[in-house]
């Protein structure tokens, strides 16, 4: 398999994309989020495609106005590595986000894996 290669503004414009498509009940819940792209996770595996950074909600307490925003990452060259196509792309960039938007709602990779999304 030779990896998809695509730059990142590129990848960006799919990662919008996918984000636009997603259900309504799905995003609207979302504050004070942030979505980022990065070319590798820190250790510069290729076996991470995304990661939530935050606290779900479930375990929150008190979240209170100027808390730093929680971050969903999607890691381009690990999800271009794995796919042969665009149309690959996109739905590994979909699942990618509702696998990392199900953390921010508290939902655990067992849950997810059991739903089919992990």
């Amino acid at each position: 398999m030779v990896p998809l290669d695509l730059d990142a503004d590129g990848f960006e414009r799919l990662v919008v994309d996918e984000l636009d498509e997603l259900p309504d009940d799905m995003v609207d819940g979302l504050d004070n989020v942030v979505f980022v792209v990065e070319d590798r996770p820190e250790d510069g595996s290729l076996g991470l495609l995304g990661l939530y950074h935050g606290v779900a909600l479930t375990e929150r307490g008190q979240y209170g106005f100027g808390e730093m925003p929680d971050r969903i990452v999607l890691y381009r060259e690990p999800l271009l590595s794995i796919c042969d196509s665009v149309d690959e792309l996109r739905d590994q960039i979909h699942i990618t986000l509702v696998h990392e938007i199900a953390h921010f709602y508290g939902i655990d990779d067992d849950k997810l894996h059991e739903l089919g999304w992990g």
